[in-house]
């Protein structure tokens, strides 16, 4: 593997690439905690970079949303985790209208 020059991401830490094709400024970079992994708004923003860049893709991880969608939904899950922080694991009991109906824009 390519040692990355850029930026040294720390231990429990992931680099994603953000931004459309279209967007201006291109892409930008974003390193997130590993437990966004689980959580189900960001597993679905997986499942369409999956569906738009496949597996095989060198270097970080792109994710096909604008970064204003992006921002959306890491602030989203921050103040998930921040009012549910001692409930570990409950992320699919939450009843909040919310975390069932986001749609990105630009998705």
């Amino acid at each position: 593997m390519q040692e990355d020059r850029k930026m040294k991401v720390k231990k429990g830490w992931l680099a994603v690439e953000v931004g459309l094709e279209d967007e201006d400024g291109g892409f930008q970079r974003f390193t997130i905690p590993i437990s966004y992994l689980y959580h189900p708004l960001f597993k679905r923003l997986l499942e369409k970079a999956q569906e738009v860049y496949g597996y095989h893709t060198a270097g970080p991880l792109r994710l096909p949303c604008s970064v204003d969608d992006f921002l959306h939904l890491r602030w989203r899950i921050e103040k998930e985790s921040n009012q549910h922080h001692h409930h570990h694991g409950h992320h699919q009991q939450h009843h909040h209208p919310l975390s069932t109906s986001l749609s990105f824009h630009s998705c």
